[in-house]
């Protein structure tokens, strides 16, 4: 059943208090990236992906694939509270003989349509499933989530030229653009900016969205899936860090996990308790 709004804020809430706990008992990861793509997760998993946990590689499901490998700990709570597996083992991240490796891995975690880690090459993975589908004459959607940091990898410019050469309106990838990176601000590292205009120039149908906001992210998935013969890129304007007050745009949390006394203050900032 799809959730409406408000439901998906308090699920969005949940999942934010998920990463920062998952990170802190880890004592490693990525929370920055993952705290900006939760809204385009929570509503893509609890809203628009057609998955069924008793199922999840029935042939006919839509695809995601987190081509930021590195946000692994948002994919992993949407996974965990759509029923995939037990919640409680969200907090076995990164650890021993845990399934929640530091980066998704198709084979040992249901839900997962592909590993990813190495930047540039998940989008790759969903344009050959897109592909597949048309070939295949399937009505099956696939997703993909970028980073801006992501976006410097030419790899990505590649699979963008073949997904428009091939007409691929069964794909929509969304661009978490929160202007940071590990090494800081995107537009000094390495610009990829104008964002909209490269992909318009490569073929492809472009929105740009709060990524925040909820009436705009389901408007523009409806719209990508109105939009016939060319694929679409849904650039989201998002904060690093979103909902943890000490977090929000700073680029030195793109790979630091929250001690114990900040992470109670992250989630209390998150309306819960740990």
């Amino acid at each position: 059943m799809k959730k409406n709004k408000e439901e998906l804020i308090q699920i969005s809430k949940q999942i934010r208090k998920d990463i920062v706990e998952m990170l802190t008992e880890s004592a490693s990861g990525h929370p920055g990236g993952s705290l900006s793509a939760a809204d385009i997760v929570t509503t893509l998993f609890f809203n628009e992906l057609n998955i069924n946990p008793e199922n999840p590689k029935d042939e006919n499901r839509d695809r995601f694939v987190l081509s930021k490998g590195h946000a692994a700990p948002v994919l992993y709570s949407a996974l965990a509270r759509r029923g995939f597996f037990d919640p409680k083992e969200l907090m076995t991240l990164r650890k021993i003989g845990s399934d929640l490796q530091g980066h998704p891995n198709m084979n040992d975690l249901p839900g997962i349509d592909m590993s990813t880690g190495s930047l540039g090459q998940g989008i790759s993975a969903a344009v050959g499933m897109a592909l597949a589908g048309k070939v295949d004459k399937k009505d099956y959607r696939v997703y993909a989530l970028l980073g801006d940091g992501e976006l410097e990898e030419g790899q990505v410019w590649e699979a963008s030229m073949c997904a428009a050469h091939y007409n691929l309106d069964n794909l929509t990838i969304f661009i978490d653009f929160n202007g940071l990176q590990i090494d800081g601000d995107i537009t000094k590292v390495m610009s990829p900016c104008p964002i909209d205009k490269k992909f318009e120039a490569f073929g492809w149908n472009v929105l740009v969205i709060d990524g925040h906001n909820y009436d705009e992210i389901l408007g523009a998935i409806e719209k990508a899936k109105n939009h016939k013969g060319e694929p679409t890129a849904i650039i989201c304007n998002t904060v690093k860090g979103k909902g943890v007050s000490f977090m929000e745009n700073e680029a030195s949390w793109h790979g630091t996990a929250p001690s114990k006394e900040q992470c109670e203050v992250a989630v209390k900032e998150l309306g819960g308790e740990i």
